[in-house]
This record gives structure tokens, sequence and C-alpha cells, in this order.
């Protein structure tokens, strides 16, 4: 199903031009968690929720800390309010959100036959609090800006799932991926399926564009990377019902650490890689040739600087991509929960304000 907000319906389609690689009047911005913690509003909204999990679930509430950051800040998208377990929680791994130690998994996936009890969960019952919360948010928004959806990879995912959380040393994923590679395939063939399905409803549903996050690829070999990360993203990709024209929804991949295969990203039918802040810019957007827009890359610890140094580090970022469009301004991760949002601030308005001279006929 194709989405039947068309892009220049969209009161402001900057972000949607600017990822399709079109003329844009200045450098688009959004930033990765920008409904967060470092937001007291975010805070307060959590608190009323009673926890993360019953804030995700609540399309109201996912609506309300979607919107937080837009009444503050002169951002050019929404992302939607969610979290990337979403998936293997519907899967009935058991997930809960432990205080000071993130997600953990009663029910960890470690061989072939923890795989085969799992299957794919159906979007719009298993996950219908996203599509609800999506529909929620797309009314709330009136076509003003356009709405990011996401999901993380089937990699990232996977290791969640088999670590039973979050992990320094991967051990079991990795022990899986040398000893049993034939088990962790058909685990990513499944979640390859899922994210598919996932990202599909929530473009049905009416998001503009949709981001995979690959945060835990830029742990892997580059030979693994390209088996057992890339392959499945590549397949996502090829599944999505993206629309065509003016009705494209662009599709953004953004594997932390990933500065080393930017070529084969690139080469996914991807329209646009995310960056984290360990590369140029400029050097990416030679080396991928334009073929694909580019997002970010400032290092999210700028925002602990002064004014003057957030200004300075825009510029120069603005500066090393140079002029044309296909640059979609970020972080190269996630906002810090301990940033003051005036920051956020100071770096939304340098950026509109700089980019003018690189978009100028």
């Amino acid at each position: 199903m194709i989405p039947c907000v068309m892009i220049h319906e969209l009161k402001n389609d900057r972000l949607i031009r600017a990822l399709l690689r079109q003329p844009v009047d200045r450098t688009p911005i959004w930033i990765m968690r920008q409904a967060g913690r470092y937001l007291p509003e975010y805070r307060r909204t959590r608190q009323q929720a009673g926890s993360f999990m019953d804030l995700c679930r609540s399309p109201e509430l996912a609506c309300e800390v979607t919107m937080q950051p837009l009444r503050r800040f002169d951002l050019d998208a929404a992302i939607l309010f969610s979290d990337i377990l979403t998936i293997p929680d519907a899967m009935g791994l058991g997930l809960q959100f432990v205080e000071n130690e993130g997600p953990r998994f009663s029910s960890p996936i470690r061989n072939r036959s923890d795989v085969d009890r799992i299957g794919v969960p159906d979007p719009e019952s298993d996950l219908r609090y996203v599509m609800d919360a999506v529909r929620t948010i797309k009314r709330e928004l009136d076509n003003r800006l356009p709405l990011i959806g996401f999901s993380g990879s089937p990699w990232t995912i996977a290791t969640y799932m088999i670590e039973g959380g979050s992990s320094r040393e991967y051990r079991f994923a990795k022990a899986m991926m040398y000893a049993e590679p034939e088990t962790l395939h058909a685990l990513l063939e499944v979640l390859a399926r899922s994210v598919a399905d996932y990202l599909n409803a929530q473009i049905a549903a009416g998001v503009n564009a949709v981001q995979i996050f690959d945060t835990w690829g830029g742990i892997l070999t580059p030979a693994a990377y390209r088996e057992f990360s890339l392959r499945y993203m590549k397949d996502i990709v090829g599944r999505l019902k993206r629309g065509t024209g003016s009705q494209t929804v662009p599709v953004i991949l953004f594997t932390k650490g990933g500065g080393a295969w930017m070529e084969d990203i690139a080469a996914s039918g991807c329209d646009a890689i995310g960056l984290d802040w360990t590369v140029s810019i400029g050097d990416i957007r030679r080396r991928t040739g334009g073929r694909v827009a580019l997002q970010g890359n400032m290092d999210p610890a700028i925002l602990f600087g002064s004014t003057d140094s957030i200004r300075a580090e825009a510029a120069e970022i603005l500066a090393a991509f140079g002029s044309g469009t296909g640059h979609v301004f970020n972080l190269g991760h996630g906002i810090s929960q301990h940033v003051e949002p005036d920051k956020l601030k100071v770096l939304v308005d340098a950026v509109h304000e700089l980019s003018v001279p690189y978009h100028s006929e």
C-alpha cells in the first residue's frame, strides 16, 4: 500500500527532497533520539506512563513525546517514538527494561530449537500499538513535517535476542556466528522478514521515510559484516513497498562504525547512508560518488561545548560535504540525556543559517 500523502503536500518537504537528492533551500536537520531524556517534558511524560514500554505502547503518549522536540526546535522531521526491540518483544521473548541496566530478555535465543519456536509477528495485530502511534502522530502533524519510521537491523536485533540484553563482548552472538552460522542465518532470515513487514506496515500507516539502525554492525569483521548484516539489510530494502515518483519513501541505512564499508552500503539499494562521527562526510561523498544521500555526522559530545564550538563544528561539516543537495544534518549517534536543550537549538539554528550558501544557484 502506497502512502496517501505525497511529498509536495508536505508543508516542509526539505528532508525528503534531500534524501532523494533533489534541490533544497537549506540543509535539513533532525536528531537521532530527538525525543528523549534530555528534555524535562519527556521525563515527566515517561513518569506519567509508568515504564518505558508502557510509554511505547500508548499511541497517545508516544505521539506526545514525538511532538515535544518539534515544539522547541525548528527541526525538519519528526521520528516515531518507539524502540528497536519491539519485534522480539512481539515474538514472546519476555522483554523488560531494568533501571540502570537496559533491556533484558527472559527467554534468549541460544540454539536452533529456540529459533524454530519464533515466528514473524503480524504488525497490525502483534504490533498494532506502533501502527496506531504512527496514525496518531500523522494526524497531529497535519502534513507540516515528514514522519520518519524505523527498525533495528536484523543483526542488531539478533545480538540482543542472543545475548539476552546489552553486551560488551557479544560472546553468545559471536559464538553462534562462528560455531553455528546456519543457526544465526535462520534467525536473521526470520528477522529480515519481520523487519520488512514491520516497515511496510509503518509505510502503509503513513511514515514518509524509514531508517534501519544497524547499531552493532561495526563490531563485525568486513567479511562477517557483509554476510551477517548488510546481506539482510539489502534484502529488506528490496522487500519494501516504497512507492515511486512523488510518493517515494526514502530508506536510510545507518551502521555505527561502518566507515570501511560505505561503497558496499551505497550499492544496497538504499537512498541514504547515515554516518557516525569517525569519518569525514566529504571523503564519504567522494567515495560513494554521489549515488546516495548522506546523513550526519556531528559527534554528539560536541553539544556539551560552547555555542561557538557548536556553530564552528556545524560549519565544518557543512563545508566538508560542500555544495548541492543530498545532505541531511544529524548527529553521528543519539543525543545524550545530559545535553542542555538550548544547546540543540543552537545547532539546529546554525545548520539552517549556515547551509543556505551551499544551496544557492
